[in-house]
């Protein structure tokens, strides 16, 4: 007799801080025939923590077709499997997209366990708009892609959220600032439920000099939060103030052109520097 199909389990582990591991999460990693992880070295200790002696199998963004096909032989099979990343709930800018959607559509049964999560953490705890809010994850490494992104997000009246490398966090806080205005409110936070925790919110030209001048805000996990644009107007303006920026843009850098008219025209300045970065 053909056995019954098994689940697959994506199970959200601690960010940090192990206390905040649930029972839940603990009872499926016990119970699994296998635990798939992103660092089987890293994970190892996480589930003798806990005195989860289930075996580990590697499943990380770089494992191929076959990995997957492996593990899902195994589902079809009747064995059961807990997928967890490093840190947090798995998927969340981690691996695990392509085998969740094979086993779906082998018609196995996949079953959340919700746990810690880095970006949400960060959100409730910013300060910032919580209603509407878009998660980017992380930027380009490169200078030049990380702007184009950052310029095409210029108008997002969303609270907007990313993950960054603590070697790139400065640089990426200053782009933040020349493209989203100096004065755009923005919060890092940084090593959540861990010793060294960090929430500070301040004006992105505060924040970029901020972390520049201490190292060690330039270390540990990171979550960027940035306040959205007010209102999204910047393709909507007036006449005279489309006017004023065109003669300031001639002579000046775009948000200097944007203070100075922000000052004549009474339009917000963050508004008139996105309208100048679109005109480009």
């Amino acid at each position: 007799m053909k056995p019954d199909k098994g689940r697959l389990y994506i199970v959200a582990t601690p960010i940090g801080n192990l206390g905040d591991m649930v029972p839940r999460a603990i009872e499926v990693l016990q119970s699994a025939d296998w635990v798939a992880a992103e660092d089987t070295r890293h994970s190892q200790r996480l589930l003798a923590h806990f005195n989860i002696n289930t075996p580990l199998v590697a499943y990380h963004d770089y494992s191929d077709d076959k990995r997957s096909g492996q593990l899902v032989t195994k589902l079809e099979a009747g064995e059961t499997i807990a997928l967890i990343s490093d840190a947090g709930t798995p998927l969340i800018s981690d691996p695990g997209y392509r085998l969740v959607r094979r086993a779906r559509a082998q018609g196995i049964t996949v079953v959340p366990i919700p746990g810690a999560c880095a970006f949400v953490a960060a959100l409730s705890s910013s300060g910032l708009p919580s209603d509407r809010f878009i998660f980017e994850g992380f930027l380009p490494a490169k200078s030049q892609g990380r702007k184009k992104v950052l310029e095409q997000l210029s108008g997002e009246t969303r609270t907007m959220i990313f993950y960054e490398a603590p070697h790139r966090v400065a640089d990426t806080l200053e782009a933040m600032s020349a493209i989203f205005g100096a004065e755009r409110e923005a919060v890092i936070a940084r090593e959540l439920s861990k010793a060294f925790e960090t929430i500070h919110l301040a004006p992105l030209v505060e924040l970029a000099a901020w972390v520049r001048a201490d190292g060690n805000q330039q270390r540990g996990e990171i979550v960027l939060l940035i306040r959205g644009s007010k209102g999204g107007q910047s393709t909507a303006l007036n006449a005279d103030a489309e006017r004023i920026m065109a003669l300031l843009l001639a002579e000046l850098k775009p948000r200097r052109a944007a203070a100075l008219a922000a000052q004549i025209t009474g339009v917000d300045k963050n508004v008139l520097y996105d309208w100048s970065l679109q005109q480009k």
